[in-house]
């Protein structure tokens, strides 16, 4: 047998299952339900390894061997013989929301579970092993224990503000029953102490490992259950004036009908189309963690494959091949069913930005937006005009060639009109500010307002034809725009609106370059072609060589390494399924009938072509179906009632880890991408607000790329508070740039994020001090002007006799002294606890009786004279004791 001990953070809980390695082709596992003290983990092991041990002085005496330690178990698998487990062995913290700490899978391992005696051999189960792991699960694969990834930071924290009522209803009891042996104690488990806590169904679409975990699904705890999420996650601090804004950035692929740029064009029968990828921006501030007290904002929008039947023929060997439709649909039958799964996740409005060319010479791309056009028309026809599709198309690459049409304005002009369509979330009602002095762009804001906050209500739909170049710099405008509401909505900026070449954009085009580029390579299998930095035309020069190299390297991946892929990716997601006496993956000619279940069975239900959405959706409109408090949705939930003393709802043990020795060098707060260090230029007197437009050559990178300013650059260091040194060791690299191995920086600038410089102070100090003088210009961004104002002379005066008669002031003459005397001083009333308390002198507040005792008893305990236990003491150890033990 193999025994899993699984444990909880803290190691004070564990879970076992046992494995049975005597089934040849079948999975037998079993699991107690019962949760193990550290103590009693250790006596069944023990008990296990001496039971199993051989007579001694035989070879291999030991009964029970370690096999391997992980973080977690991505599923089951079985091709031809017995099933493989597949475990996550070495992992990397990417992102922190609310305490919630998100994992990159580093590596992982399989193990082969039916035992070698048992084992019945096949010729081509290595052929099969081979093509699964070609699906790299150390390449942009994210879990978290404790945060559902598959759903949106909104749907997470709606769930858990549902009404207390209808949760008590749905209260399932996993507790086991105990003895209480405090019982006659009078601390009673009802009432007060109790905590609910909810658990959601994931979203499947976006889980990567649900056919994995099938096989184990009913019959283990849940606790065991950890689902992936395929795609992009990153994480940049943002610091305002010293206080922590997380900005952190998460795509979620989906697994249907999931493959390759050429592969997998248009959507399959049910309405899932291809490259579909949900982009979430969170904004929280990180000085206060806690989902209930703390600020969070966040946006949602998706990309994907235009929704039709259509494909192209790469066996031409042409860098675009042409467009075909595939089958005609007169009633949008695939559209209708891709947005009414829409419609159920996000609500309305649903907008299509459609950024296909619209004049070709040739026919190519305009196929698409005639065919979706006559969809989305025919669609529309049945729903309310209030909730309809709206469709916006616009010719990127048209506008791109003209030298008239600045590209990024028109989509920061499409951008507010979005954004103020859908609105977005945040978790707290507007500030007093912004109702004291309403912003005229806030008060025409869209979304749907409660009395917690606001709610996003629809979504952005954008596409090109491959959804990535185009797709992801009209994302990132829309991103942008979103970032500048969500800072406002927290009381951060005073005017929604933000500009680029500031440190906070730029902090944020660097994460969604990583985000294309890593999407990019999922599906196209090279890197971004055209950035932001080409759109706005500030590349330079050595930009185009780079373009031409990714385009070479997406047409030689989609020739010659696509199909392999495409294979992978099959077996993964359970998509094929080998079975003894069928063809095998790499004899069928094609996987359109994987795809495509109506190929294989007609269906016996016929949705209705006026009525395409499901029962239901309309009724909740604009806010979405799987939102909305309702018997099928409290379904999905199940419902646990905790102590309030228990660690497993303990967020302070989970989030610091005060049980384990912390390394500053370590810690991923540190670590990560930080605007201070990262971008703010490191020059003197610079304004340190993420907010100050910059000037091209400003950025904290380019400053340090220059090697010829690294002696200044060390002084400013020295001198610039708000400009802390990177740490000593290798920070966190992005995931982009593990994939491809290239410095994605223009002009050879040092990437901060994959390897912080070090500078040493080398240079002569006389040669430094010369570099420091420099004009107000430069140092302050104004000039000065020659003589004050007459107004700012008289308060400066007076600010300056102020200080001076409060310094003449002593203290004999501050009782006797006269009113009359006083009248020419401004009397300053102390504001805080202390009764002396100036730039001069301070008197110490006085500590009270009970004060002083408390510290008396601190001594002493250090010294070994414990004070007396009181009834209070007891009852609160007992408390923890029953809590934690039994």
């Amino acid at each position: 047998r193999y025994f899993l001990v699984g444990s909880n953070p803290a190691e004070t809980k564990y879970r076992v299952l046992k494995i049975d390695r005597t089934e040849p082709k079948d999975l037998v596992i079993i699991d107690d339900k019962h949760v193990y003290t550290q103590q009693e983990v250790r006596e069944l092991l023990g008990r296990l390894d001496l039971g199993n041990r051989t007579k001694i002085g035989q070879k291999g005496s030991s009964g029970l061997s370690r096999a391997v330690s992980a973080f977690g178990v991505v599923g089951f698998v079985r091709f031809l013989e017995g099933y493989y487990i597949v475990l996550i062995t070495k992992r990397r913290k990417m992102a922190d929301i609310g305490g919630h700490a998100i994992y990159k899978i580093e590596d992982t391992n399989m193990i082969y579970i039916p035992n070698d005696s048992v084992r019945v051999t096949h010729p081509d189960e290595a052929r099969y092993l081979r093509i699964f792991q070609n699906v790299d699960l150390s390449s942009n694969f994210y879990f978290s224990y404790s945060y559902d990834l598959s759903h949106s930071l909104q749907y997470n924290l709606t769930v858990l503000r549902m009404p207390l009522e209808t949760l008590k209803t749905e209260t399932t009891q996993t507790r086991q029953e105990s003895f209480d042996i405090f019982e006659d104690e009078g601390l009673s488990t009802q009432g007060g102490s109790g905590v609910f806590g909810i658990c959601s169904k994931p979203y499947e679409k976006y889980v990567w490992n649900g056919k994995l975990l099938e096989a184990v699904k009913n019959t283990v705890h849940r606790d065991w259950l950890l689902y992936i999420i395929h795609g992009f996650c990153g994480q940049s601090k943002l610091l305002i004036y010293g206080r922590p804004i997380y900005v952190t950035l998460i795509a979620r692929r989906s697994s249907k009908f999931a493959g390759t740029r050429f592969l997998k064009r248009g959507a399959n029968c049910e309405g899932d189309v291809a490259n579909e990828v949900e982009t979430e921006q969170i904004l929280y501030d990180a000085s206060v963690m806690s989902f209930s007290a703390g600020s969070y904002s966040s946006y949602v929008q998706v990309r994907g494959s235009v929704p039709l039947y259509w494909s192209q023929d790469i066996s031409t060997m042409m860098p675009k091949p042409p467009i075909t439709l595939d089958q005609a649909d007169p009633f949008a039958h695939v559209a209708a069913l891709h947005f009414d799964q829409m419609l159920q996740r996000f609500g309305s409005p649903i907008i299509i930005l459609n950024l296909v060319k619209e004049r070709e010479k040739r026919k190519h791309e305009r196929i698409l937006s005639e065919e979706l056009v006559a969809a989305v028309t025919y669609l529309n026809q049945f729903l309310p005009p209030e909730h309809a599709i709206i469709y916006i198309p616009w010719d990127m690459a048209k506008y791109t060639k003209s030298k008239l049409c600045n590209v990024l304005d028109r989509l920061n002009v499409i951008a507010e009109s979005v954004v103020k369509k859908t609105g977005f979330f945040v978790n707290r009602p507007d500030s007093y500010c912004s109702i004291l002095r309403p912003d005229e762009k806030w008060n025409e804001l869209g979304g749907y307002v409660v009395s917690t906050g606001r709610l996003q209500t629809g979504v952005l739909r954008t596409n090109c034809v491959d959804c990535l170049d185009r797709t992801n710099t009209a994302q990132f405008m829309v991103g942008k725009c979103a970032l500048a509401y969500q800072l406002y909505s927290l009381g951060l900026i005073d005017k929604p609106n933000l500009q680029f070449d500031t440190d906070a954009v730029r902090l944020f085009e660097e994460l969604y370059e990583d985000h294309g580029d890593t999407l990019s390579l999922q599906y196209g299998g090279s890197q971004l072609v055209h950035r932001v930095k080409t759109y706005r035309k500030i590349a330079p020069w050595t930009q185009h060589s780079k373009d031409i190299m990714q385009t070479l390297s997406r047409y030689y991946s989609n020739a010659f390494s696509d199909a392999d892929r495409q294979d992978s990716i099959n077996l993964f997601l359970g998509v094929f399924k080998p079975t003894e006496g069928k063809p095998h993956l790499w004899e069928l000619p094609t996987d359109f009938y994987l795809h495509h279940k109506n190929t294989l069975s007609l269906s016996q239900t016929r949705r209705s072509y006026t009525y395409w959405w499901t029962t239901g959706v309309l009724k909740h409109l604009p806010l979405p179906f799987d939102e909305v408090t309702c018997a099928e949705n409290r379904r999905k939930l199940t419902v646990k009632k905790f102590h309030k003393c228990e660690e497993e709802i303990d967020i302070h043990n989970e989030f610091f880890r005060p049980y384990e020795l912390s390394s500053f060098d370590e810690t991923f707060c540190l670590a990560m991408t930080n605007s201070t260090r990262d971008f703010m230029p490191k020059n003197v007197g610079i304004d340190p607000s993420p907010f100050t437009v910059r000037k091209p050559d400003e950025t904290g990178k380019s400053v340090l790329a220059n090697k010829s300013n690294r002696e200044e650059t060390v002084l400013q260091r020295k001198t610039a508070a708000s400009a802390p040194p990177p740490p000593s060791e290798e920070a966190v690299s992005s995931s982009s740039e593990d994939d491809s191995g290239t410095d994605k920086e223009d002009e050879g600038a040092v990437s901060q994020r994959s390897t912080p410089v070090k500078v040493t102070d080398t240079g002569d100090n006389t040669k430094i001090t010369e570099n420091v003088v420099q004009s107000t210009k430069d140092v302050y961004g104004v000039n000065l002007s020659d003589v004050p104002s007459e107004d700012d002379l008289t308060i400066y005066t007076r600010f300056v006799q102020l200080g001076q008669s409060q310094h003449k002031q002593d203290k004999s003459s501050q009782q006797f002294c006269s009113k009359h005397h006083l009248d020419r001083v401004i009397n300053l009333i102390p504001i805080s606890s202390f009764s002396q308390d100036n730039i001069y002198e301070v008197q110490p507040p006085r500590a009270d009786r009970k004060s002083i005792e408390i510290f008396h008893a601190h001594i002493q305990a250090g010294r070994g004279n414990m004070q007396p236990l009181g009834k209070d003491d007891f009852l609160m150890y007992r408390e923890y004791i029953r809590n934690r033990y039994m």
